[in-house]
């Protein structure tokens, strides 16, 4: 297996969006790891992506220490991912690009990941000039020698395979942005990696307690309903290369 690098928003983005991908990569004996964009190493969310990550085996948390978008309890006293300015951003992936050297980068897709959320749309376009700048010397010399990836892919929600997930978001009144099937050109079947994936949403208590968000929302449900919804995982590869896509895995 390829070495993996998540760059997600928030802390539990990881476990739910590319849980599964990240747990199956760990098995198999590759190099794993995520970057969070938002929230302070000494935030109380910090501790419960480390037990997460600790959970898929994926290293202990990268922080970008940005402030969330909604949240100002987040990063106190430093700027929001939306607003920081934007060549400093790619900048601190930069680093961790270099320094981890992964295969693999996956990130939000382009429309912010079902509920639109900023700090996704602005994760994905951080993530795709950084990943052309880490590899261009010139570019942000002070990060460390450059790195190309070999692929990126974007985790998404296809208009058909969103199933259950929809009316549920809608239930709590959240946006539910899908993308066209034609724009999926990875389904991963996570099956063997679900209850790993499922733990790891888990260890974010602070998001299983309420109401609204995904983790609570999907901690309500029957298991078998849940198991419906977290056993899949959907990618779509964008253009590093000429290679094409495997339909059934992300792979460089």
């Amino acid at each position: 297996m390829p070495s993996l690098m998540g760059v997600f928003a928030h802390p539990d983005d990881e476990a739910l969006l590319a849980g599964g991908v990240l747990a199956q990569h760990a098995a198999a004996g590759a190099r794993t790891a995520v970057v969070t964009a938002t929230w302070a190493p000494d935030s109380h969310r910090a501790p419960e992506l480390a037990e997460a990550l600790a959970v898929l085996g994926a290293g202990t948390p990268r922080l970008l220490g940005y402030g969330d978008a909604r949240n100002p309890e987040a990063a106190p006293g430093q700027a929001r991912l939306v607003d920081a300015p934007l060549d400093e951003a790619i900048g601190r992936l930069v680093a961790h690009l270099r320094g981890f050297r992964p295969d693999i980068v996956v990130t939000h897709d382009a429309v912010g990941q079902l509920t639109g959320h900023p700090d996704h749309v602005r994760t994905h376009q951080i993530t795709l000039l950084a990943v052309e700048a880490a590899g261009h010397a010139r570019l942000h010399p002070e990060a460390g020698p450059p790195w190309w990836p070999a692929a990126l892919y974007a985790a998404t929600h296809s208009e058909s395979g969103v199933g259950l997930l929809g009316p549920l978001m809608e239930r709590v009144g959240k946006s539910v942005l899908t993308v066209p099937d034609a724009y999926v050109t990875t389904s991963v079947d996570v099956s063997p990696w679900a209850d790993v994936k499922w733990r790891a949403i888990l260890a974010h208590r602070g998001e299983v307690a309420r109401e609204r968000p995904l983790p609570g929302v999907l901690a309500r449900l029957p298991e078998a309903d849940r198991h419906r919804i977290i056993r899949s995982e959907q990618f779509t590869r964008l253009g590093l290369g000429p290679a094409p896509a495997v339909a059934d895995r992300v792979t460089a």
